[in-house]
């Protein structure tokens, strides 16, 4: 580990703040993989916005010999079965990457631990075999954050499910062979006004009525593309459901909303890597007869990237401890979303800064960091859903 923040050894009576002897080997070990197979593709995928599918595939195979592939899923389906803590190191050193390629490192969604019966074996055990890839489809162009605002709608007609809508900003579906995908399945009256059931389906590739598109060109991790889908008159059996009928917040609630614990920790890991770069510039760039680390102009900066750095983190390993004890997390986990997220963005920022006019020049990976980082404060719940979410897990125990 870098002399930089990483989780040290300082302890105290039943308070430890230094990683296990397994831990620290997680950590190394995708660190390295990370510094090996990915860093020196990343300047291609960046210009062709494109990741070759030999590369992937290369990457996914690696990931398989190490053990690594699906580490988010339990040993009795085949994963590495690592708990929320060891799986946000995971996520921590392949923030460092490129999106673009650590995709194939290999982390389907754990919603699919919801499989039963024929399902488990047409979708969840092929995905964590790395047989098979997913993506996860719930934002539309007209709900986004508002889960419920959904349009894209399933109706019964005989025995199947029609369904029929839009799909946009879908990671990863370009390589996806299925799709976990949330649409309204009817509506309820309530005192507040029409309220929508949801219900989850796993639709296969190419399926009748079922269509995927390339999405909309973005500044924030090129060659990692969003894509749209569309159904029409998309048929979908009983069988397709996954959890129960109208139950898709259910599942979504059991299995997604700890998903912004990635966000957090990939957003650690890029702004360490970021970090580093800060200050090996400043210190052996020289202005004025001497390093510009000199300049307290340069040196406060850089004291508050790592107190920044270190902070996010620690917020983000915190809630990841208390998902694994089975403590209530969500407030938690939204503090370190935000603030993780908006952590990131100052250090890209500040680390430009400090890096001058070659800051803005693809001869350094800065001004990837830069763009790649504007995105984080909006996917997977934006801020300011974070904030709603903390304000509310505190005033709700007070009536408020």
């Amino acid at each position: 580990m870098s002399q930089q923040g990483d989780a040290g050894a300082a302890e105290a009576p039943g308070l430890s703040f230094g990683l296990s002897p397994e831990q620290t080997m997680i950590v190394d070990t995708v660190r390295s993989f990370v510094e090996n197979e990915i860093y020196p593709h990343e300047a291609e995928v960046e210009r062709t916005g494109t990741v070759p599918p030999a590369l992937a595939e290369a990457i996914r195979q690696k990931t398989l010999e190490l053990g690594f592939y699906a580490c988010n899923f339990p040993e009795e389906v085949g994963g590495a079965g690592l708990g929320h803590l060891d799986f946000a190191l995971v996520e921590r050193e392949l923030g460092r990457g490129s999106m673009a390629l650590t995709h194939f490192f290999g982390r389907p969604q754990n919603i699919l631990m919801a499989c039963t019966g024929e399902q488990r074996e047409r979708y969840l055990l092929p995905a964590v075999r790395g047989e098979r890839m997913d993506a996860l489809a719930m934002t539309e162009p007209d709900a986004g954050s508002d889960v419920r605002g959904m349009k894209c709608s399933a109706v019964r007609d005989g025995g199947d499910w029609v369904v029929n809508g839009t799909k946009h900003f879908i990671s990863g579906a370009e390589h996806a062979d299925f799709f976990i995908v949330f649409v309204a399945t009817g509506v309820d009256e309530t005192p507040k006004g029409p309220k929508k059931r949801i219900t989850c389906f796993l639709v296969d590739r190419g399926h009748p009525g079922f269509a995927v598109r390339e999405g909309y060109r973005s500044v924030s991790h090129r060659g990692y593309k969003n894509c749209i889908l569309s159904f029409d008159d998309c048929r979908l059996p009983d069988a397709q459901v996954l959890g129960a009928v109208d139950g898709g917040f259910a599942v979504m609630n059991e299995w997604l909303y700890a998903t912004r614990i990635t966000v957090a920790a990939m957003a650690v890991g890029r702004a360490r890597r970021c970090f580093d770069y800060a200050v090996s510039y400043a210190a052996e760039r020289r202005q004025f007869g001497q390093q510009i680390a000199r300049f307290q102009g340069v040196s406060f900066q850089v004291a508050d990237m790592i107190t920044e750095i270190d902070a996010a983190d620690w917020l983000t390993l915190a809630a990841a401890w208390r998902l694994d004890q089975g403590l209530p997390a969500n407030r938690e986990i939204a503090s370190a979303k935000v603030y993780a997220s908006e952590m990131l963005a100052r250090v890209t920022d500040a680390t430009l800064q400090i890096h001058g006019g070659m800051g803005l020049m693809d001869d350094f990976p800065i001004e990837r960091f830069w763009r790649d980082a504007r995105v984080e404060r909006i996917w997977d719940g934006t801020s300011e859903i974070q904030r709603h979410i903390i304000g509310r897990e505190l005033f709700r125990p007070l009536g408020a």
